[in-house]
C-alpha cells in the first residue's frame, strides 16, 4: 500500500477535521476480511491509517467469524469490494458516534446508479422485501421466497432513468435509494425482482457469462450522491462523478449501438 499509483487512485471529494469522503475505486475492499487478508488485496483503511495514522482507534471492534479482530479504523458504513463511489471516513471517535447515529436514524439520503439486465417497464417504484440468508448459499444474502435465519426489514425506491437494446439485449439504467443498510441490499432486492444488476458475479453468474454486459468488466453500480449533517454542523453534500464506463452505457441504451 505505499505505491504512489495505488494511493493515487483514492479520490478526496471533501475533507475537514472530523470526516473525509472519498470517490472509492471498484475493485477496493473498504476492510480486510475473513477469508481476504492477502497484503496485496488493496483496502481503503490501509490507505487511510497510511495517511492518517492517527485514526488507528476510531471506531468500533469487531471480529471476523474465526474471532480474529478486524481493522475498521475510521469505518462508520461500507461499499462492496467492486462497488465505486462514496465512502465517509470519520477522524475522530465523537464524531464516529455522531455520523453513526444518523445512519442508524436513516437521516442519510444515499443514491446509487445501476445498470440491470432487462426491461424496468415503470417509471418509479419501491422494493420493500426483508433480506435474510440464501438457502442455496448461506455466504449470500436473499430477498425471496425461502431465505434463511433472520430477516431484516429493507427498502429500496428505485427511478428507471432509460431503458434500451444494445446487441440485441435489454437494459434498464437506475436511480436506487436505499432506505435501510442492509448487506448487499441492492443487489440483493434487484435479484428478487428478476432485474439483477449488470456484472453481479455473486447474484447473476449466469447472466454475466452470457451477456455482453454493456462493457463493463466490473459491477455495475456507483454510489453517486450523499447528503449527511456533520458535525461541524454543516449539511453534507457530495457527489461522485459517473465512472466513463457508466457514460458510455447510457450512451448506449439511448442510441441502441
Amino acid at each position: 500500500m505505499s505505491d504512489k499509483s495505488e494511493l493515487e487512485k483514492i479520490k478526496i471529494v471533501y475533507e475537514d477535521d472530523d470526516v473525509l469522503v472519498i470517490d472509492k475505486p471498484s475493485g477496493w475492499l473498504v476492510h480486510a476480511v475473513d477469508g481476504e487478508n492477502d497484503e496485496s488485496i488493496s483496502t481503503v483503511v490501509d490507505w487511510f491509517l497510511q495517511r492518517n495514522p492517527e485514526v488507528e482507534t476510531v471506531g468500533e471492534s469487531q471480529n471476523d467469524a474465526k474471532g480474529r479482530a478486524i481493522v475498521r479504523s475510521g469505518v462508520v458504513h461500507r461499499l462492496d469490494r467492486d462497488t465505486s463511489g462514496l465512502l465517509l471516513l470519520v477522524k475522530k471517535q465523537e464524531a464516529f458516534g455522531f455520523i453513526k447515529q444518523q445512519f442508524h436514524d436513516r437521516l442519510a439520503n444515499k443514491e446509487y446508479r445501476a445498470f440491470v439486465y432487462g426491461a424496468v417497464r415503470d417509471k418509479w417504484g419501491t422494493i420493500e422485501r426483508p433480506i435474510g440468508r440464501s438457502a442455496k448459499d448461506g455466504r449470500l444474502r436473499s430477498a425471496q421466497r425461502g431465505a434463511r435465519g433472520t430477516l431484516r426489514s429493507a427498502v429500496t425506491e428505485w427511478e428507471c432513468i432509460g431503458t434500451g437494446r444494445v446487441e440485441d439485449e435489454l437494459f434498464s439504467y437506475l436511480a436506487l435509494k436505499p432506505l435501510t443498510g442492509r448487506t448487499h441490499q441492492l443487489r440483493v432486492h434487484l435479484k428478487a425482482i428478476d432485474r439483477p444488476i449488470v456484472g453481479d458475479r455473486l447474484y447473476a453468474p449466469g447472466q454475466v457469462d452470457s451477456s455482453c454486459n454493456l462493457g463493463f468488466a466490473r459491477l455495475a453500480l456507483h454510489a453517486h450522491r450523499l447528503e449527511i449533517n456533520l458535525p461541524s454542523g454543516k449539511e453534507g453534500r457530495f457527489i461522485a462523478p459517473l465512472p466513463d464506463i457508466f457514460e458510455s452505457a447510457a450512451d448506449s441504451i439511448a442510441t441502441g449501438q
